[in-house]
C-alpha cells in the first residue's frame, strides 16, 4: 500500500513537471504578454453577458480579427484570426468583479494530431483580460509579466503561483485571484494597455444611447 501511494505521488510530480515544461514553451513560441491561471477568474455568480461585444473586430491595419458570437447564456465564442490566416477557437466569459469587467478566455479543445499519450500531457489554461468604458469604446489591459514575477519575487506569498522558465502559472482559485486584481487595479506599472481595435465597417451600428464602437485586444510582447 505504502508503495502505490509513493508511486501515485511520483506520477504526479512527474506530471506536473511535464505539464511546467510544456507550459513554459509555450511562453517562448507565443510571446503573448498573459498571465495562465489553472482555475478560471470567474464564479457562475460573477458572470454577465453584454450583448454590445458580439461582433467581428479589427485592428487598425485590419490584419487581426476577432470575432465574438453567443455561445450560452453567459458565454461567447471567440475566432481569432491572425495575420497569416491562422485561426484560433476560445470560449470567453465577461465577468463583473467590483466596478470593473474582465474576459476569462479558455482555448476550445482542437483535434491536435497527436497520440492519446501526448495529449495527456497538456493543459489548458486560462487567461484574463480587464474591461473599462472609455467614452465610446473600451480600453482592454491584461497584467504585465515582468511586473508580477518580480513582484511575486519579492512577495512570494501573495497568491498561489509557479514559477515558469520565463513567466508565471497562476494556482490560485478564482476568488484569490479577483481580491488579488482588484488590489493592485491602480498599482503603478502593473497593467498593460492594449492597442484598440474597430468594430468591421460592415457591422451594424450600435445605438446612440449605447455607443460602443471599439475594443482593444492584446499586442505581442
Amino acid at each position: 500500500m505504502t508503495f502505490n501511494v509513493e508511486h501515485q505521488e511520483k506520477v504526479k510530480d512527474m506530471k506536473k513537471a511535464t505539464t511546467l515544461i510544456f507550459l513554459g514553451l509555450l511562453f517562448l513560441m507565443t510571446g503573448c504578454n498573459l498571465i495562465p491561471s489553472v482555475h478560471p477568474l470567474y464564479t457562475d455568480q460573477d458572470l454577465i453577458f453584454d450583448p454590445l461585444l458580439v461582433g467581428v473586430w479589427v485592428d487598425k491595419d485590419g490584419n487581426l480579427t476577432w470575432t465574438f458570437t453567443k455561445k450560452a447564456e453567459n458565454a461567447y465564442t471567440l475566432l481569432y484570426v491572425d495575420e497569416k490566416g491562422k485561426k484560433g477557437e476560445f470560449t470567453v466569459h465577461l465577468l463583473k468583479v467590483g466596478d470593473r469587467r474582465f474576459l476569462d478566455i479558455y482555448a476550445v479543445e482542437t483535434d491536435i494530431q497527436q497520440n492519446d499519450f501526448y495529449k495527456c500531457h497538456l493543459l489548458p489554461v486560462h487567461t484574463f483580460m480587464r474591461m473599462q468604458q472609455q467614452g465610446d469604446g473600451l480600453q482592454m489591459a491584461s497584467l504585465k509579466q515582468d511586473w508580477i514575477k518580480k513582484y511575486l519575487q519579492e512577495h512570494p506569498d501573495a497568491i498561489k503561483h509557479e514559477k515558469l522558465d520565463d513567466g508565471i502559472l497562476l494556482t490560485a482559485h478564482s476568488k484569490d485571484m479577483q481580491a488579488f486584481l482588484l488590489k493592485h487595479d491602480k498599482t503603478a506599472d502593473a497593467w498593460d494597455e492594449c492597442s484598440l481595435m474597430k468594430r468591421r465597417g460592415d457591422e451594424p451600428k450600435n445605438s446612440p444611447t449605447t455607443p460602443i464602437n471599439t475594443i482593444s485586444l492584446p499586442r505581442r510582447a
